[in-house]
């Protein structure tokens, strides 16, 4: 699929280390260095690159981008012309998510079941995400998540 967003090669000084077969689909300029999005993942300056399916939230405001992990990290970009960075970010958070379901399992609040595509891959990944609030290692609420996702996945085929 040829994707409308401009420039895919890299400036021959970037310093982004790709996986082998790794596409790059846009890029542009950090004060820092450069923001890359590829078929992948994100590679933000000075950071890891974050794998689509680990992407829980990507915001952007006049000034960057705000990106929070499926593990509660987060991370501030400044991105002063962004191009279609902002465009194509969310078309690779969106684009890996199969399910995204709100299962309540009480009166304190519920639990969000998320399946994501691997990146270059058929499996999902299942991340259970509890309300603010309830303990995630509560044998109870964890028997009552485990359970609502074992019947999503029948329900859904995932």
């Amino acid at each position: 699929m040829r994707l409308p967003w401009g420039s895919r090669s890299l400036p021959a000084d970037a310093a982004v280390t790709l996986e082998r077969g790794e596409r790059v689909l846009v890029h542009a300029s950090t004060p820092d260095g450069l923001i890359v999005v590829t078929d992948r993942a994100l590679h933000l300056p000075g950071a890891a690159p974050l794998p689509w399916h680990r992407i829980d939230r990507a915001q952007w405001d006049e000034e960057g981008l705000n990106v929070t992990a499926t593990d509660g990290a987060t991370h501030r970009v400044l991105v002063p012309d962004p191009g279609r960075v902002p465009e194509a970010v969310r078309e690779r958070v969106t684009s890996s998510i199969l399910v995204n379901r709100h299962v309540r399992l009480g009166d304190r609040g519920g639990v969000r079941l998320v399946a994501r595509r691997l990146p270059g891959s058929d499996t999902a990944e299942w991340d259970l995400v509890f309300d603010p609030g309830l303990d995630p290692t509560d044998p109870g609420l964890r028997a009552a998540a485990e359970q609502a996702l074992e019947d999503l996945r029948r329900t859904m085929g995932v």
